[in-house]
């Protein structure tokens, strides 16, 4: 089911009303709809692969139990083990076998040998597999570590898993976060009601009338890249940078305003990423679940930074190629995260990817100083690089879309509507960019009120695009 379609627009209101009106008394029953509403919402695209959410959530509830009672290491690792195995199993198996099986037949034909069998299969990637396969093994993990006691409360476990507004793409939730706010007692916010409306339109904004307008002007130049100068492919890269940013940006801040109707606070996914004054501030900005998720789970057992530099180095490899390959089954994604790691590297050498943890660009000034505008464009500029990468078939046809860039560069005529869309969407932001939380928000309630009309409305002319999230097929 979309956030973008006539179906949610139903289905919303129909769960929150019987959520705080019919069982608002129960917790149990509250988090029952909880998980029914959240496996209708999922059944919407395919009910089939309601098993594989159901599996996953049937072995990490298990697992965290056995491990939770077990007294010897040894034990509570080997349970560890089997919930690594089994989810990274499945999600290995939709979304890499056909992958590593033309890789294969792809390299033999490269040594000279030609292999006729087809050992592909015609498998349907599982929407917001990578999602919640990382959602529910951070839970194991968190329980194997002790941050967290495992539950035996399997229906609240399952709505943790299965929680429908962030369940297709994310924010990918910790089970120390959203667990214990399931596990608890909820009552209606009025004040939290309406900073989840703010985020619902504002991303609804995001996807809609930016994202989804962007879509064909991306599509057709991409699709086409050989027909067109150098200043309409420059400007194809900018439009996919903004389209990927608001659609993605759009469903995360859809998701914690949907959470916020129901009583629960989500995690930040977005924090204003364009306006990062170097690559490791990007990452701290752009889709923060999944950063720190790889931070607190892959690149901190590994060593993180403890250690040499060159065994750091390596873990920072490891950390932005596998975050590629989360991606998609495809080079090209594990050449955006190779791009990401080059970018990141001279930062960390130098001693300044800690810097900006806490400060924003343009602090306390309606305009940045010259320092921070070379630091913002420097920054994107190589971003931008990596998006060419990441929206490309392959690695040679990103290339090749880069080097005719500057080769047949002429100012670009087109696409004018693409242009207003990236300006406005780029001045919002900067007017929003200390607080991420709470969008389209004046010390003026009348300038409020006239701004939630122009958005609404422009959301209603434009709904008509319905073009499914990207990430989605992540």
């Amino acid at each position: 089911m979309l956030f973008n379609s006539l179906e949610f627009f139903l289905f919303l209101p129909t769960v929150f009303l019987l959520y705080w009106f019919v069982f608002s008394r129960k917790l149990k029953a509250q988090n029952f709809l909880v998980l029914i509403g959240s496996y209708v919402f999922y059944g919407w695209w395919d009910w089939r692969f309601l098993s594989l959410i159901i599996l996953s959530t049937i072995v990490d509830y298990s697992v965290g139990l056995k491990i939770g009672s077990s007294t010897k290491k040894l034990t509570k690792k080997k349970f560890l083990w089997l919930s690594i195995i089994i989810n990274l199993g499945i999600l290995g198996f939709f979304k890499y076998y056909n992958f590593f099986i033309e890789s294969w037949v792809e390299m033999f034909s490269l040594l000279g040998y030609e292999t006729t069998s087809n050992w592909t299969l015609n498998i349907i990637l599982p929407v917001g597999i990578s999602f919640y396969t990382f959602q529910t093994l951070s839970y194991t993990i968190d329980v194997y570590r002790g941050n967290i006691t495992p539950t035996k409360d399997f229906i609240s476990f399952a709505a943790f898993v299965a929680f429908f507004p962030q369940l297709m793409a994310g924010p990918i939730e910790r089970a120390t976060n959203l667990l214990p706010q399931i596990l608890a007692s909820r009552t209606f916010s009025y004040k939290q009601g309406v900073e989840g409306l703010r985020l619902i339109l504002w991303g609804m904004f995001k996807k809609v009338v930016i994202a989804d307008s962007l879509a064909y002007s991306v599509d057709t130049i991409f699709g086409s890249y050989q027909e067109f100068h150098g200043g309409i492919l420059l400007l194809g890269a900018i439009f996919f940078s903004i389209q990927i940013y608001c659609d993605f940006s759009g469903y995360s801040d859809i998701a914690i305003g949907v959470s916020k109707l129901f009583g629960f606070e989500l995690m930040s996914n977005f924090r204003f990423p364009y306006f990062s004054r170097n690559i490791a501030e990007f990452w701290r900005r752009w889709h923060i679940s999944l950063s720190t998720w790889f931070r607190d789970y892959l690149y901190i057992p590994l060593g993180g930074s403890r250690g040499s530099k060159a065994k750091t180095l390596k873990n920072i490899f490891i950390i932005f190629i596998v975050s590629g390959f989360w991606h998609g089954a495809n080079w090209a994604f594990v050449m955006w995260g190779l791009v990401h790691a080059l970018m990141y590297i001279p930062i960390f050498l130098i001693g300044k990817n800690r810097t900006y943890l806490s400060s924003v660009t343009g602090e306390d000034r309606w305009f940045p100083n010259l320092k921070e505008v070379w630091q913002m464009a420097s920054t994107y500029f190589f971003v931008l690089i990596g998006w060419v990468f990441f929206r490309s078939e392959s690695i040679g046809s990103a290339f090749e879309y880069l080097l005719a860039i500057p080769s047949t560069f002429q100012i670009p005529l087109m696409f004018k509507q693409g242009v207003i869309y990236t300006m406005t969407l780029l001045v919002l932001e900067w007017l929003m960019r200390k607080d991420e939380r709470s969008p389209l928000k004046t010390p003026n309630q009348v300038v409020n009120w006239i701004l939630y009309s122009v958005i609404l409305f422009m959301i209603m002319i434009y709904m008509d695009n319905r073009v499914p999230f990207i990430y989605f097929q992540f």
